[in-house]
């Protein structure tokens, strides 16, 4: 058993988090007590503690959003870190992210956070209410929302609140959403509906069935990707300006692969897939396969050159098209870009002549982790998986503590076990 003494007031803060990891993990490793009712106590004790733990950490994780530190140890977001590397759902990441940077702009939550008088839920409810308000309307919101809070109003009342605060500012300033129809619709039609801003620009919200979401990746997926390295928009950016392109007719072509064997083409009930691995009925890729602009991938025997050599410095769009069919997402370990907006990449060099334009030494990886790959490889663990699929795994920088306990010696992330592959 270890011990711990610290002097609080002198201790630097790396000390105190090693502390509190020091006692956290003596707590894990004891039994429940026998009794209940100290359970409880025992309960409540810790979650207080562990909500002001959580304003410490919203301070880190604002730091390193502010400064952009994830970008040097290979993550393309704040986002993307705290879902790789700790694990953390997707929900959990945004309202973490969220809280961080609203903070600033909440000093009574942030203050009460701080010294346990508000729990962690409230302040992440409070936090995600006024993400999307200016600075005034962020201070009443703020102070009416803890109102509401000290009326003892649970968290779930405290957000249908923060809702109806954000509908009657948009209604002051005319920008109120169109009414939230979708429990009404199902999932069998694509819907979408848009609401006009006071600034001329428009919201848009919907939903897309799995073979309107195809034409919708087959169209909008090439023109989506990044311009060149020096092209600094986000996907969601570029997304838009993918969308704006095909809308005012500076592109035509749609490509959408169907992935199926030829019984089901022509008549079987076997059903196929979309490259990101969505099932398709086979009536439904059989109908998506007669649509204009589709390409149906046959898996089984063919004639197409997929083993180029070095004499052809780019993927075929035949090896393109198998590549997708094996990556679904980027292979880097963790990262969440689908396969059809990533970029052909040459598993060893092909400048350096270790990687030939042959399907076999080929991956697919997404514009950030393909510049970061070259401009820092030593950051970059290269693996295959059962299935012949090429993993790659992110390193620490240079001169980095490596953290213990997560994932095979230097790797960042959790073990494989615990993440799998993304089918």
């Amino acid at each position: 058993m270890q011990s711990v003494t610290v002097e609080l007031g002198a201790a630097s803060t790396m000390e105190l988090v090693n502390a509190l990891s020091t006692i956290a993990t003596e707590l894990a490793s004891r039994e429940a007590p026998e009794s209940a009712a100290a359970c409880l106590e025992l309960t409540e004790t810790l979650v207080a503690a562990s909500d002001m733990q959580e304003s410490a950490l919203a301070g880190f994780i604002g730091r390193v959003d502010a400064c952009g530190e994830q970008a040097r140890w290979g993550y393309p977001s704040t986002q993307a870190w705290l879902r790789s590397r700790l694990g953390m759902r997707d929900s959990r990441a945004k309202e973490r992210l969220t809280l961080a940077r609203q903070r600033h702009r909440l000093p009574q939550v942030s203050a009460a956070l701080a010294c346990g008088d508000l729990p962690y839920g409230y302040a992440v409810t409070v936090a995600d209410s006024v993400a999307r308000l200016d600075d005034h309307d962020c201070t009443e919101a703020e102070a009416t929302l803890l109102g509401f809070v000290e009326q003892g109003f649970s968290a779930g009342k405290v957000a249908a609140f923060g809702r109806r605060i954000r509908d009657l500012i948009a209604e002051r300033d005319d920008t109120e959403d169109a009414p939230d129809e979708d429990t009404k619709r199902g999932y069998d039609k694509s819907w979408l509906t848009t609401t006009r801003s006071l600034d001329g620009g428009r919201y848009v919200k919907g939903w897309l069935n799995p073979e309107d979401a195809a034409i919708w990746d087959g169209t909008l997926a090439p023109l989506a990707k990044p311009a060149g390295p020096d092209d600094r928009r986000d996907l969601a950016e570029r997304t838009a300006a993918a969308l704006s392109s095909v809308l005012s007719g500076g592109h035509k072509a749609t490509k959408v692969t169907v992935i199926c064997d030829l019984e089901t083409l022509t008549g079987g009930n076997a059903p196929a897939r979309l490259t990101d691995g969505t099932p398709i009925p086979a009536a439904q890729a059989r109908r998506i396969a007669l649509s204009g602009g589709v390409s149906p991938l046959l898996l089984g025997r063919g004639n197409t050159p997929l083993y180029l050599g070095y004499r052809e410095r780019f993927a075929s769009a035949a090896q393109r098209q198998v590549l997708e069919t094996l990556y679904s997402s980027c292979a880097v370990r963790g990262c969440e870009v689908p396969g059809t907006l990533c970029e052909v990449d040459h598993v060893h060099g092909w400048a350096l002549g270790n990687s030939p334009t042959d399907i076999d030494q080929l991956a697919l990886t997404c514009g950030w982790h393909n510049r970061f790959k070259h401009t820092s490889p030593d950051q970059i663990q290269i693996t295959k998986d059962r299935d012949g699929r090429y993993v790659y795994r992110l390193l620490p920088p240079a001169g980095a503590r490596p953290a213990p306990g997560t994932g095979p010696p230097g790797s960042i992330g959790p073990p494989d076990s615990a993440l799998g592959w993304a089918a």
